[in-house]
């Protein structure tokens, strides 16, 4: 797990997007289950979502039971999911899909990632370009021109190292006399330093989970209440590889609890900023690939396509499912995947158009145009 952060310049006024890496494989399929295709029930005997047990839906599309945490949001229309996404040329190579993914330029030359082209875009500058927090390396996100500081958390970013003297006045002397190309790093982390002065505490009565992402996300709510001028943060959360025991939608299951973890780390960072910062505010999933339809010998799902991502913020026209859905009927597959429909680039550029103040998204997502599903209302 690892989160990063992008500062910008005071001129920025969109909204904070916080984009959350399910790395592995997200299976949208058991997440936002289709249970009006009854070709999904053929697929997936033991592991289908039952249509008694979603917790909200149309008939056609159901959240999964885990997912609970984040009713409300549903209901108030703030949540929302985009079904049978995925990127334009698939592979089931984890490291292949994931590289593509956050590169988001095939058939360019372009080789920056996505958040570092977003960033420039909106005149981000010092004291940071993005900043990675955890075990995990950078993200390939920030790859690019900008500049990023490494730590496992702010607190341990903002601490005294050794008692007496702050990291930054440590830092400052270590590389005070070194050459540029070595210096840039430590100042990098003293602008930093400077730029977050003192982030504010959790909200009290805020449960958030004791995991890696409860962490991480607490984390990027301290910073946006800092007023830091925080624009972007990405936080990855692993753990989505399930080949086995995937399990049916019940507690003690492999995916009902890791979507329990995920649910209630969102629904903890929304309470914690509360309606009025959350207005500001842009939360997004994305994946390397979905799973494939039917379910295998193990009861898991192997590397398939076509997948969903997760809207939440106060933006967003939400309380339903956007999708152009193709079926789960075998003459509509892909090689036994669920079909992708909508480019991925393609809604998170709808988000940058109306909640970020992207007019030409041809910086950071070229030949791509934004999404007409209508997901997000114009800031």
């Amino acid at each position: 797990m690892s989160v990063d952060f992008a500062f910008a310049a005071e001129k920025y006024s969109g909204d904070t997007l916080v984009v959350i890496s399910l790395h592995g494989g997200f299976d949208g399929l058991s997440a936002i289950a289709p249970i009006g295709d009854q070709d999904y029930y053929r697929a997936r005997p033991t592991i289908a979502v039952g249509k008694n047990q979603v917790i909200a839906g149309d008939g056609t599309f159901g959240l999964h039971p885990a997912l609970a945490p984040l009713l409300p949001y549903w209901k108030t229309g703030k949540l929302a999911a985009v079904h049978a996404v995925g990127q334009p040329n698939p592979t089931r190579s984890h490291f292949a899909a994931m590289d593509a993914m956050e590169n988001a330029a095939p058939g360019t030359s372009v080789r920056s990632g996505w958040l570092d082209r977003m960033l420039g875009g909106t005149g981000a500058t010092a004291p940071l370009a993005g900043v990675s927090v955890g075990d995990a390396m950078p993200a390939r996100l920030f790859s690019g021109p900008g500049g990023d500081v490494s730590m496992r958390s702010v607190d341990e970013l903002t601490l005294a190292g050794d008692g007496k003297r702050p990291i930054a006045a440590a830092l400052r002397a270590m590389y005070a006399d070194a050459p540029a190309h070595l210096a840039a790093p430590a100042r990098a982390a003293d602008r930093a330093l400077a730029a977050m002065g003192r982030p504010r505490a959790v909200a009290a009565g805020t449960g958030y989970p004791k995991t890696d992402l409860g962490g991480a996300l607490r984390d990027v709510a301290r910073l946006i209440k800092s007023n830091a001028g925080l624009v972007t943060a990405t936080v990855d959360c692993g753990d989505w590889d399930m080949h086995e025991a995937l399990g049916p939608a019940v507690k003690g299951r492999r995916m009902y609890d890791n979507l329990a973890d995920l649910a209630a780390a969102l629904a903890a960072f929304v309470a914690d900023l509360g309606a009025t910062l959350m207005n500001r505010v842009t939360i997004l999933t994305i994946s390397e690939f979905g799973r494939r339809v039917a379910e295998n010998g193990s009861h898991g799902v192997d590397h398939g396509h076509g997948n969903a991502m997760l809207l939440l913020g106060g933006g967003i026209r939400g309380g339903k499912v956007y999708t152009r859905w193709p079926t789960l009927a075998t003459a509509a597959l892909v090689d036994g995947d669920l079909a992708a429909t909508t480019d991925y680039r393609s809604v998170i550029g709808e988000i940058l158009q109306k909640r970020c103040g992207f007019g030409d998204l041809s910086t950071v997502f070229p030949g791509v145009k934004p999404s007409s599903f209508g997901l997000a209302a114009a800031r």
